[in-house]
């Protein structure tokens, strides 16, 4: 049901431009042609009632400063959503948000299992190894970069700082950021070796998102 979106553009942000300006509803509904006069008829909308803004937010800008950059578009709303746009999941964005309004936090973000095939060791001093176990086994949770935010958290962003590090901070001190532990599919792309995976599983018909 989320109608109203920003982009915050950044290297390539022309092809992001270029694909929405071009883009076809007809390329991913259901349609009949009539071929006589050339016109379609729609028979399902995707993209019919939505608005997008985009803003450049610069090439090398890190996520917090992206956020700076198009405070204005969403600052007059109670709440927005973000994220990285470099993964993808069958996280329950319903769930995240109750969970946001519950708390009444400043910031909510999902975290996951690492997927990594990475093995965790747990060691002495010495190099006496106590533990190991594959990542996504233990109790180690990462961010997985889908956020519920008030523009409270515009407070707590200075200019150079990134979203995660030194405002997470301090909202943390003042205990006004809470986590959804997302159980189910996540997955990063950001390497060649990521896309292979995900069009391999959407070969399959395999996809969890």
């Amino acid at each position: 049901g989320h109608k109203e979106f920003v982009l915050c553009l950044g290297y390539r942000g022309d092809l992001i431009r270029e694909y929405f300006l071009n883009y076809r509803e007809e390329l991913t509904n259901d349609f009949t042609l009539h071929p006589g006069t050339g016109k379609t008829e729609l028979l399902s909308r995707d993209a019919s009632e939505w608005s997008i803004t985009f803003v450049d937010t610069g090439l090398h800008s890190n996520i917090g400063q992206r956020l700076l950059r198009v405070r204005r578009f969403v600052e007059n709303e109670p709440a927005f959503l973000a994220n990285y746009a470099d993964g993808l999941s069958d996280l329950p964005l319903d769930e995240l948000v109750r969970l946001f309004e519950r708390k009444k936090a400043v910031a909510t973000f999902a975290s996951v299992r690492s997927s990594q095939s990475f093995h965790t060791v747990q060691a002495a001093k010495d190099g006496t190894v106590s533990a190991m176990g594959a990542m996504d086994q233990g109790e180690i949770w990462i961010n997985c970069a889908f956020f519920a935010l008030r523009p409270e958290i515009f407070d707590y962003i200075n200019e150079g700082e990134e979203l995660v590090v030194q405002p997470f901070a301090r909202l943390i001190e003042k205990q006004r950021l809470v986590t959804y532990q997302h159980q189910g599919f996540w997955q990063a792309m950001d390497t060649l070796k990521d896309k292979i995976t995900y069009d391999r599983m959407e070969a399959q018909g395999n996809c969890p998102w």
